[in-house]
């Protein structure tokens, strides 16, 4: 009797949310999208690096044979007798070094005056400034030149990095960033008697390094790969970057298709080993620098 009476136990049932399936198979597919995507963004720098193993004719042969017949690992050593490459390298590593340090300097203290201090006609500045971005810069290349010809700096390195030492997309990106951080901690560093420099150098900087990072990638990658500001201002070979340096593959007649994309594959070494090593704060950095 007492059996009878007894409540049977409640049974416990983990039913799945209506769009639960829809919501795993929406991921499935966007996983398979992106892999889909990242191979064919990589086709063009697998076809490089296959073309570097084959001979000049075999490069451009149609259909493209992504594995060369015979791999010739000599053109990596035969390289570096024909030219000077590690001259042009020292050369882009100088330029790209120079000009990241100077972009992400004037950039940050720059966007700290946007985004921290307050002025009359601060954001009218800011939008003039902003600007500039969608200006070609084959509207001013002409007079550019002219100035650095006037001060005798053309065929300098010192052209390059004072025309790139300034950049609007870094201070916009630096300001977007500054913005998230709250103004109380300005404000309390002001109690504490810290200057605006101060306030920018121990307690804005530290907290940007997401920020700093990804600039720093951006202008690296950007510099190092710029073939048309060491076209028009270097002239001597000693001074050549290693995009222009390339360029020494190239005949009258015909090209040496192999020793190029040869010499491309060494150039990206480095743009990779920087990426790998900020990766982590570049991508921190631009998701969070439209936060605001």
């Amino acid at each position: 009797m007492t059996a009878l009476l007894e409540t049977p136990p409640a049974v416990r049932t983990t039913a799945k949310p209506p769009g639960h399936r829809g919501g795993t198979a929406g991921r499935i597919l966007g996983y398979a999208l992106l892999i889909v995507l990242s191979l064919l963004v990589m086709i063009p720098f697998a076809w490089m690096v296959s073309s570097s193993l084959k001979q000049n004719n075999e490069v451009f042969t149609v259909p493209i044979q992504w594995i060369p017949a015979e791999f010739r690992w000599d053109n990596f050593s035969v390289i570096w007798d024909r030219i000077p490459l590690w001259t042009y390298l020292g050369n882009s590593m100088l330029l790209s070094v120079s000009v990241t340090a100077l972009q992400v300097l004037t950039g940050s203290f720059a966007a700290y005056g946007f985004a921290k201090i307050r002025f009359p006609g601060r954001d009218a500045l800011f939008l003039a400034y902003i600007a500039t971005i969608a200006v070609p810069w084959q509207a001013y290349m002409v007079p550019q030149y002219i100035i650095m010809q006037k001060l005798g700096l053309v065929d300098t390195h010192l052209s390059l990095i004072l025309l790139q030492a300034f950049g609007a997309f870094g201070v916009f990106l630096m300001r977007q960033y500054y913005l998230t951080i709250p103004d109380e901690l300005s404000e309390a560093a002001r109690l504490d008697g810290l200057s605006e420099y101060g306030i920018w150098a121990r307690v804005i900087l530290p907290l940007s390094k997401p920020a700093l990072a990804s600039l720093a990638l951006l202008t690296f990658v950007n510099t190092w790969n710029d073939y048309m500001g060491p076209f028009i201002y270097l002239t001597s070979n000693d001074l050549w970057t290693v995009q222009i340096g390339l360029r020494a593959f190239v005949g009258l007649y015909d090209a040496e298709y192999a020793m190029i994309m040869t010499g491309s594959v060494i150039s990206v070494v480095p743009i990779l080993v920087v990426f790998l090593l900020g990766q982590r704060y570049f991508v921190q950095g631009i998701a969070t620098s439209g936060l605001k």
